[in-house]
């Protein structure tokens, strides 16, 4: 499946510029729409270390209102959540009616690091499918709209990155040995992602790939992919005849290289 994913495609930056400022107002207009007609919505982003997956969501929540999204960055489960079925501490996650959450990883990290790095029995991960489907099918009939997204990169990409971020004092910290670890065993977590993307693949829960070599390609596909799964829920809001600009220039901004990386959860 993802051997066939053109990882070549991409944005200009100057296209990406110019889309952006209205990208940014529609799905502000949305959240605002969402809250009012209380509608709650679940985007979670999944992918390779270093495809992007913080800086995608930084862009996607600097102009939504504060107050009516909740962001989670999944890690490891504590010893008390361990005492507990292993969706427990999602289901106290889920947003409100209304509100957004987005999670910088999610449940799937039960068939994906947790079955790699052999942390959960195979018994219970291959049960696992069955418990997402069910959990997803379930938040989906109360009227959420999920949205899934897989963020990848080749391993030669995710490697560039890796040893660009090495050579920068002020990110190299983003770089561990565990995600060299990953990186080697890239093909093992290939096909878990691969079995993942189509044990997981339904109606209400479906996936999107985004070719996420170019930052610029990504983070478009990201915003547009949300705003259709909105709007086909809840409308499309009233155009506007005029949208501010919003200025977002930083270093990394300056620069095309796309050396972004996350620590990997544990």
């Amino acid at each position: 499946m993802l051997e066939k994913i053109d990882l070549n495609k991409k944005l200009s930056k100057k296209e990406y510029k110019a889309q952006l400022p209205k990208l940014q107002r529609r799905l502000y207009d949305l959240q605002k729409k969402a809250w009012d007609s209380n509608v709650p919505s679940i985007v979670l982003f999944e992918g390779w270390d270093a495809a992007g997956k913080g800086t995608a969501i930084q862009t996607l929540t600097a102009r939504l209102d504060p107050r009516g999204f909740k962001l989670y960055p999944i890690r490891g489960a504590r010893t008390y959540e361990k005492m507990r079925p292993w969706l427990w501490r999602f289901w106290l996650k889920l947003p409100n009616y209304g509100e957004m959450a987005i999670f910088d990883r999610s449940w799937y990290g039960r068939v994906l690091v947790e079955r790699v790095e052999g942390l959960t029995p195979e018994e219970e991960w291959r049960k696992a499918y069955r418990d997402i489907v069910d959990f997803e099918r379930t938040i989906a009939d109360d009227g959420y709209i999920l949205v899934k997204f897989w963020m990848h990169i080749s391993k030669q990409e995710q490697r560039r990155r890796f040893k660009l971020l090495e050579k920068d004092p002020l990110k190299s910290w983003h770089v561990t040995e565990e995600d060299w670890e990953h990186h080697r065993r890239y093909d093992d977590y290939l096909l878990a992602v691969e079995e993942m993307l189509e044990r997981t693949e339904t109606e209400w829960g479906p996936w999107t790939i985004v070719e996420a070599t170019n930052r610029w390609y990504a983070r478009v596909k990201i915003f547009n992919t949300i705003i259709h799964a909105m709007e086909e829920r809840i409308g499309p809001v009233q155009e506007l005849s005029e949208v501010p600009v919003v200025k977002q220039e930083s270093a990394e901004e300056e620069t095309e290289v796309v050396g972004e990386a996350e620590v990997a959860a544990a």
